[in-house]
C-alpha cells in the first residue's frame, strides 16, 4: 500500500508538470502571435528579378559575324536575352581604328638595334609593335603580353627583340594586318547593331582592336577602352557603354585599375565586397561562401560534354546565390573554339526550359540589379489596410535602372492587394507559404503603396 504523503508528491509533480507545460504553449503561441504581427508589413527585395532562384547571362566575346547569323536568331526565337561584347575599331563607319599613342615608330625600331628591349622599354615596343608599318607583326603583341602576364619576362623581352630584328632586317611584308578577331567581324555594321539593341540585347565593349593589354603602356590601354566607348556611345548609345571585357579575359591588376575608370562594369574582374568571383579558367565550383552572391563563368570549348554544360545549369537552378556567366566565341567554323549552331540550339533550348528557376539575363542588367540590391536599403510600415515602401539609394537612377522586384508580407487576411507604383495600379493576388502571405512585385520607384483589396 503506497503512503499517502507518497501520493500526494505524485498529485503534485503532475500538476505542475502539467501547469509549467501550459504556460510553455502558451508562451510559443504568444512569441508566434507576435512574430506573425511584426511580419506584417515587412518589405525585402529578392535575392533576383521575379524572385527567380538563379541567375544566366550568355555572352558573346569579339562580334564574330556567325554569331549574329546563326546563334541570335536561336535566341530571338526562344526570346533569350545576351551580352555581346564587340570590337569596335573594324566595324565599317567607324571613327577610332588602330594607333600607336607616342613616339614614332622609326624611332623606335633604330634604337632597338643598339638597345634590347627590358624594363624601361618594353610596354612601349609592345604597344608599338602591330603599328609598325609590317604585316604579321601584332601575333608578337599578343603572345610577348601572354608571357608578360604570366611572369615570364624575360621570354617576353627576348620576342620583343626578335621582332624588332626582322623589320630591320625587312622580313616582313609592308602594310597593316590586324588580328584574326577584327576580322572575323567582316560583314557586321552599326545598324545592324542598333536593330539588334532595340531587340533587347546588349553591346558592350572589346576595346578598339583586341589588344593584349598586360603589355600596352597606360596611354594606348586608356586609348583603346575610351576610344571604345566613345564610338559605342555615338553609334548606340549611353545605355551601352556600362560594360565592358577586356580581351582575351585577363586580370592583371594594372589594366583593371585603369579600366575601372573608364566602365561600370568588367566582365573580367569585379572587386566587389558582396561577390564571389569564379573565372572561366578555374576548375573551381559554386560551393559555400559568406558573400551573398557567386559569379560563375564557364566558357564552352569544342571538347565541353553538353552533359557538362546542361549541369552549369542545373547548379544555378537549385542553388540561390549563383550567376552563371556563359562565354561563348566562335560558331560555326569561324573563330576560336567555334562551337556549332546546332548545339547551341539545343543548349539554349535547355537553358529556356529552366526560366522558372532562372533569371536569363544580360550581363549588365544582373550587374546592375545586385548592386540596387545591395545599395538599396527598404522602410515599410503597415497602417490599417495600408503598407507604405520606402527604397532608399546612392546610385545614379540614370544608369541603374533596373526594376527591383519586392516581396511584402501582408497581415493574412488580405486576399487581393492593390499595388501603386506611381501611375502604375496593379491588383495582385496574395500568396501563402509557412502560414505567412505575401506578395511579391517590381518596382523602379523610391515609393510603393499597398492597399488591401
Amino acid at each position: 500500500m503506497l503512503r499517502l504523503d507518497f501520493i500526494l508528491y505524485l498529485s503534485m509533480r503532475t500538476v505542475l508538470k502539467t501547469t509549467t507545460n501550459y504556460f510553455i504553449l502558451l508562451i510559443v503561441l504568444l512569441l508566434s502571435t507576435l512574430q506573425t504581427r511584426a511580419q506584417a508589413g515587412h518589405t525585402e527585395i529578392t535575392k533576383w528579378q521575379d524572385d527567380k532562384n538563379g541567375a544566366v547571362s550568355i555572352t558573346y566575346d569579339d562580334g564574330n559575324i556567325n554569331q549574329f547569323k546563326y546563334a541570335l536568331p536561336i535566341m530571338e526565337r526562344l526570346k533569350l536575352p545576351a551580352t555581346f561584347f564587340i570590337i569596335t575599331g573594324g566595324i565599317p563607319g567607324s571613327k577610332y581604328h588602330g594607333k600607336f599613342i607616342g613616339r614614332p615608330v622609326k624611332e623606335i625600331i633604330d634604337e632597338s638595334a643598339t638597345v634590347p628591349t627590358n624594363s624601361q622599354n618594353f610596354f612601349e615596343r609592345c604597344s608599338a609593335a602591330g603599328y609598325l608599318g609590317f604585316k604579321g607583326t601584332i601575333t608578337y603583341h599578343t603572345k610577348a603580353a601572354s608571357l608578360y602576364d604570366e611572369g615570364k619576362t624575360t621570354e617576353a623581352y627576348l620576342l620583343m627583340d626578335e621582332l624588332y630584328k626582322k623589320v630591320r632586317n625587312g622580313y616582313f611584308k609592308p602594310g597593316y594586318q590586324p588580328c584574326d578577331e577584327v576580322l572575323q567581324e567582316k560583314g557586321s555594321t552599326w545598324a545592324d547593331f542598333r536593330r539588334d539593341a532595340a531587340l533587347g540585347y546588349e553591346f558592350a565593349s572589346h576595346s578598339v582592336t583586341h589588344a593584349s593589354m598586360p603589355a600596352l603602356d597606360s596611354v594606348n590601354i586608356v586609348y583603346e577602352l575610351e576610344k571604345s566607348k566613345a564610338e559605342i556611345l555615338d553609334k548606340l548609345g549611353a545605355k551601352y557603354t556600362f560594360s565592358t571585357e577586356v580581351p582575351y579575359g585577363y586580370e592583371n591588376q594594372r589594366v583593371m585599375q585603369i579600366a575601372y575608370k573608364i566602365y561600370p562594369a568588367l566582365r573580367n574582374r569585379m572587386p566587389e565586397p558582396w561577390l564571389k568571383e569564379i573565372d572561366r579558367a578555374s576548375k573551381e565550383t559554386p560551393g559555400n561562401t559568406d558573400k551573398d552572391y557567386i559569379q560563375w563563368q564557364r566558357g564552352a570549348t569544342t571538347k565541353t560534354p553538353l552533359p557538362l554544360m546542361q549541369a552549369w545549369v542545373d547548379t544555378a537552378a537549385t542553388k540561390s546565390n549563383t550567376w552563371l556567366v556563359l562565354v561563348i566565341h566562335g560558331i560555326d567554323g569561324l573563330g576560336y573554339e567555334a562551337l556549332p549552331h546546332t548545339l547551341l540550339n539545343t543548349y539554349f533550348t535547355y537553358i529556356k526550359a529552366h526560366e522558372n528557376n532562372l533569371w536569363v539575363a544580360t550581363f549588365g542588367n544582373v550587374t546592375k540589379y545586385m548592386r540596387e540590391r545591395e545599395a538599396t536599403t527598404v522602410q515599410s510600415k503597415l497602417n490599417n489596410q495600408e503598407i507604405l515602401i520606402n527604397l532608399n539609394s546612392p546610385l545614379n537612377k540614370a544608369v541603374y535602372d533596373v526594376p527591383l522586384t519586392l516581396k511584402t508580407f501582408v497581415p493574412n487576411g488580405w486576399k487581393w492587394v492593390g499595388v501603386i507604383n506611381g501611375k502604375h495600379i496593379q491588383r495582385i493576388r496574395v500568396q501563402r507559404e509557412d502560414d505567412k502571405s505575401f506578395v511579391i512585385y517590381s518596382t523602379v520607384k523610391n515609393q510603393v503603396k499597398l492597399v488591401k483589396e
